[in-house]
Parts: structure tokens; C-alpha cells; sequence
């Protein structure tokens, strides 16, 4: 009963102090409200679908740049711009950006390009 009491008491003990802070001390950046729009869906999910996340992130340049700064740059874009945009998406290219090759995505409908253009531009801070 004794050898019992001992393992009990620690497994307890490692119970009762609850999960460890993994996050060194990282503070996580909060996360916006979602906005209430039909394309954020539609373009999040074509983001998620394609290739896209291979070389942008949200928040921070990885190898193209974030999609906050794509927001920031193109705020209050007109059709033209949007379409424009996702022309570019389609047929890829580089120098808007500095020199990252941008892979082109022929496979992607306009419509499907302009979609993920107005999520991309529904992130703007």
C-alpha cells in the first residue's frame, strides 16, 4: 500500500498544476472579427484550395509579401484594380514586389482570381 501512495501522490501532483506556458513568452497576436462578407469565405477557402500559402502569410513577408501589405497597398482598389490583380495571380510575374517570381496560377478562373483578390484586400488593418 505504501509503494502505492508515492506514485499516486506525484501523478496528482503533475495533475493539479494544470498546462505549462509553452509560449516562452511570446504574446500571440490577437485575431480581428471576421468580416461580414461573402467573398472573405469564398476567396479564404480559394486560398486554402491553391498554392497560395506556400509563399505568403497573413501577417508577415515570407517569400512574397504578406497579405496585410497587399491590403495596405491596394485599399479602396476599383474593379479595374481588382481585376488587374488577379490578371497578375493568373499569369504570375515579379517586380511589383521587388524581384520574387510570382508562379503563374492558369488554372484559376477570373472569377476565382478576383474572389481571392477581395479577401486578400478584406484583411487591411
Amino acid at each position: 500500500m505504501k509503494k502505492m501512495i508515492l506514485p499516486l501522490f506525484a501523478i496528482v501532483m503533475l495533475a493539479s498544476c494544470g498546462g505549462a506556458d509553452t509560449s516562452g513568452g511570446k504574446t500571440t497576436e490577437p485575431v480581428a472579427e471576421k468580416p461580414k462578407d461573402p467573398a472573405y469565405d469564398k476567396g479564404l477557402a480559394l486560398v486554402a484550395q491553391n498554392d497560395c500559402l506556400t509563399c505568403h502569410k497573413i501577417n508577415e513577408p515570407f517569400t512574397g509579401p504578406s497579405y496585410s501589405q497587399v491590403a495596405e497597398k491596394y485599399a479602396g482598389a476599383d474593379a479595374a484594380k481588382i481585376k488587374e490583380i488577379s490578371e497578375k495571380i493568373i499569369k504570375g510575374g515579379t517586380g511589383v514586389w521587388g524581384s520574387a517570381l510570382m508562379t503563374p496560377h492558369a488554372s484559376l478562373s477570373q472569377e476565382d482570381a478576383e474572389a481571392m483578390v477581395k479577401y486578400i484586400l478584406l484583411l487591411k488593418k
